[in-house]
C-alpha cells in the first residue's frame, strides 16, 4: 500500500454549504484511498484561507519539510 496523509481544508461557510465541508472532503478522500489501496497515516484538518501558507496546521505539518535546492 502507498502511505499518505490527507490534508483537508475549507475557508468559508459558503464552501461548506456547497458540499466541500471538512467531513465531506474526508469521506471522499477516504473512499478514494480505500479504492486505490492508499494507506491513510493521518488526517490534517484546517479551516483557514489559502491566500497564504500562514495556516497553523500547514505550518505545523509542512513547515519543517526539507527545502528543495
Amino acid at each position: 500500500m502507498i502511505p499518505a496523509y490527507l490534508y483537508i481544508r475549507v475557508s468559508t461557510d459558503e464552501q461548506a454549504r456547497r458540499g466541500y465541508s471538512l467531513r465531506e472532503q474526508e469521506e471522499r478522500l477516504s473512499l478514494y484511498c480505500t479504492t486505490n489501496r492508499i494507506e491513510v497515516l493521518g488526517i490534517i484538518k484546517e479551516d483557514y484561507s489559502a491566500k497564504t501558507f500562514n495556516r497553523p496546521e500547514w505550518k505545523k505539518t509542512f513547515g519543517h519539510a526539507p527545502k528543495k535546492t
